[in-house]
């Protein structure tokens, strides 16, 4: 097969299906673990102990919907580019909403934690309300997930992977406490917190935007000097056996349970030791949710591609570093999805 122009029909189908598979069930998987640990659901593992429940069948229902996509994928007629592509938009969606998350939740509760520390709550918002204002749950339901929620609408009008900006976040964030210590001699927790919260966002979040750049540093001594077929065998295989599994490790053990890595501080709202500081430690472990969710559909979108190559198919260039336009409705990323839709 290795000297063959094409894959072999049966390979491309195989290939297809576990990718697409792999990324709509780890999708299922984070809807299914929010469900049964957010709001109390029965587990689809219930209907084999406990009985039937409406809540445990919606689940199944689920998973099943994510197997007959899987199969559905690969028998539309399209060429492993255009998949590619798409798993490419998936990734650059999932990044685009997690941005205006972090973006506006990062700053409306920065707005709330220096009006708790002025003690400017009580005169604004009355004593009831910051009372409520004062506890990590309370702002997480109320506050931040209604703004996660708007996220999710900016998020998919958004044309452009903006998670570039999360570095001039971080800056003016940055900034803002040089001036405020050295100016004014003034400096809260809740600073320090806000960049810490843009820092990790920009970290987990920018490793997806780089690897579809093709930024990340790698030693390619020997792979600089293979031919494109034997990369294309490279790139496939080691996404394969060490990128996609990578991701579903991180989803495995941080939502292996109710007291598991992730699930832990999200359930329970965690706050730094500070009590006057951000109430947003618990979203920095959501982080590796999206980082993994993102990581997947790129590697996903990553392997498709280099079969692609292997199957004789010529990919379509983007516009070199030019993010504005890589979702367009006149570039190549959203013909394609265009298409698709």
């Amino acid at each position: 097969m290795t000297d063959s122009l094409t894959l072999n029909p049966f390979v491309s189908w195989f290939c297809r299906l576990l990718g697409s598979g792999s990324l709509a069930l780890g999708i299922v998987v984070v809807v299914n673990n929010f469900l049964t640990y957010g709001y109390g659901l029965p587990s689809p593992m219930s209907l084999f102990g406990d009985g039937f429940s409406i809540g445990a069948l919606f689940q199944v229902a689920l998973i099943a919907g994510a197997i007959g996509f899987a199969f559905w994928f690969p028998m539309r007629g399209k060429k492993l580019s255009d998949d590619a592509i798409l798993m490419d938009f998936v990734s650059t969606k999932i990044i685009t909403i997690a941005f205006w998350a972090v973006l506006m939740v990062g700053i409306a509760d920065a707005v709330l934690s220096f009006l708790r520390v002025e003690d400017l709550h009580v005169a604004m918002f009355g004593q009831d309300l910051a009372t409520k204002i004062g506890l990590a749950s309370w702002r997480g339901a109320f506050i931040h997930i209604p703004i996660m929620l708007l996220a999710v609408v900016i998020g998919m009008r958004d044309k452009s992977v903006s998670v570039v900006w999360l570095i001039l976040l971080v800056v003016l964030a940055e900034l803002l406490i040089v001036i405020a210590r050295f100016v004014f001699a003034y400096e809260q927790t809740f600073m320090g917190d806000l960049v810490r919260f843009w820092y990790a966002a920009l970290f987990l979040f920018a490793s997806a935007f780089t690897l579809k750049e093709e930024g990340h540093v790698r030693v390619d001594v020997i792979f600089a000097g293979f031919r494109e077929r034997t990369k294309a065998w490279v790139n496939a295989t080691g996404t394969a056996f060490f990128g996609i599994p990578l991701c579903w490790i991180i989803l495995w053990r941080g939502l292996s349970g109710k007291s598991s890595l992730i699930n832990s501080p999200m359930l329970n709202f965690e706050t730094s030791m500070s009590g006057f500081g951000m109430y947003v430690k618990y979203l920095m472990a959501a982080f590796l949710v999206v980082f993994a969710l993102s990581m997947l559909a790129q590697f996903t979108s990553y392997f498709l591609s280099a079969l692609s190559v292997l199957d004789g198919e010529t990919p379509p260039k983007k516009p070199e570093r030019d993010v504005d336009r890589d979702t367009a409705p006149g570039s190549s990323t959203g013909q394609a999805v265009e298409k698709e839709a």
